[in-house]
């Protein structure tokens, strides 16, 4: 987490505007953007994270912007998200895990075409083997999980009084950015000419990850997810003049031979770990240019990226999917974006009082503060059942003894 640059004076005495970016990464990024994303909320002062004037929403990072605007705040964010509650506001992540049984259905209904064509390809036309049977790629499904719950479960939370699934009815801006796959042009939702799609389907579609997800199908076009494009799309929000643009990026390169490993090398983790790295040093390489971009054409912008430290394990082995695990990252990122603010506190504070924001030195250093509450530990859970298969064994013997 580093001020982009060495800020200058301010210009203007009026109150400082303020924009957030969420870049994605999925249900791993969203678990640690609200985790960084509450602890800046116990530890800033001045700074009102429902009343920003422009949200910039990524993927997964849409939906933690999409909430703010509508009125939730950080640990409401934690609530729906990280906390197994039972409530109306609940989003759970098992529902990503889905199978996308239409997409299987509609590919499989083609491949008797296909396959036709193929073989009279090779055996009519004289094409060979693989020349008249690349066509049969077109018979493999897009994506195999279903992403529509994403759209029907945030269309629910949003619809809820006091919040809005319509972008013209926000008190702020907001703009989620997907791509448009046929022509690889981004997809700005919640501009003017976009502003007219729901904000659960823009999401649908800006974390429509390619492979995993089914394009999303808006008025006949076929979209995939924003990153594709930009990992953080914020020159939307810096083309407005922003006094100051606070960023949040959930996924880094990670530095195997740090010390902080849990293997020396990233060859060991197999095929998972090296495209994990490779993903995340494509995105993070285009982040840095991004910035030096941002430095250069917006001079009278201070910006602030918050990341993981790049030595940090826990974040890069992490299974997402897991709801248990999902506490344990959120509170990891939690405990972390702390440390990173008391760390870089000579650097970071004077940026931050700039534009009447300053750091709550005693939230900061409490050793007890937690989002959390810690779980009880069951430790006679082993123990009740062992004593459970001796009362069964028992009850089997005692028949037979007499």
């Amino acid at each position: 987490m580093t001020p982009s640059r060495t800020p200058s004076p301010r210009r203007s005495a009026q109150p400082p505007r303020v924009a957030l970016a969420f870049a994605g990464g999925g249900p791993l990024g969203a678990i640690y953007e609200i985790g960084a994303l509450c602890a800046l909320d116990d530890c800033l002062r001045g700074l009102d994270f429902n009343g920003c004037d422009h949200y910039v929403g990524v993927s997964a990072g849409g939906f933690i912007a999409a909430g703010l605007v509508n009125g939730l705040t950080p640990r409401q964010l934690c609530e729906a998200f990280i906390e197994d509650r039972q409530g109306d506001d609940q989003f759970d992540p098992a529902w990503l895990m889905k199978p996308a049984w239409g997409e299987f259905l509609d590919r499989a209904a083609r491949l008797p075409g296909l396959l036709g064509g193929a073989l009279w390809a090779w055996a009519a036309e004289g094409k060979s083997a693989t020349n008249a049977f690349e066509r049969m790629g077109a018979a493999l499904p897009t994506g195999v999980l279903d992403n529509e719950g994403i759209h029907q479960q945030i269309e629910r939370l949003f619809s809820k009084p006091g919040r809005s699934n319509d972008f013209r009815r926000l008190r702020a801006r907001l703009t989620l950015v997907a791509t448009e796959l046929d022509t690889g042009e981004a997809a700005p939702f919640g501009q003017p000419g976009w502003d007219h799609v729901p904000i659960s389907r823009a999401i649908q579609a800006s974390a429509a990850l390619p492979g995993l997800f089914p394009p999303v199908v808006i008025e006949g076009k076929h979209y995939v997810d924003g990153a594709l494009k930009k990992t953080v799309h914020a020159t939307v929000a810096l083309d407005e003049g922003v006094d100051l643009l606070l960023c949040l990026n959930p996924l880094v390169p990670f530095h195997a031979g740090s010390g902080s490993g849990r293997i020396p090398s990233l060859v060991e983790g197999g095929l998972p770990a090296v495209m994990s790295q490779t993903f995340r040093s494509m995105i993070h390489s285009r982040l840095a240019l991004g910035f030096k971009h941002y430095e250069r054409a917006y001079p009278d912008t201070d910006i602030v990226l918050i990341e993981p430290d790049q030595r940090d394990a826990k974040l890069f082995f992490a299974n997402t999917f897991s709801y248990r695990q999902r506490r344990e990252l959120a509170e990891h990122a939690f405990q972390q974006t702390r440390r990173l603010l008391r760390d870089r506190a000579n650097t970071l504070g004077p940026t931050l009082a700039r534009h009447g924001i300053s750091l709550d030195e005693v939230a900061l250093n409490d050793p007890d503060r937690r989002l959390l509450p810690v779980e009880p530990v069951q430790r006679e859970t082993a123990l009740d059942r062992l004593r459970g298969a001796l009362d069964t064994l028992e009850q089997r013997y005692q028949p037979q003894r007499a």
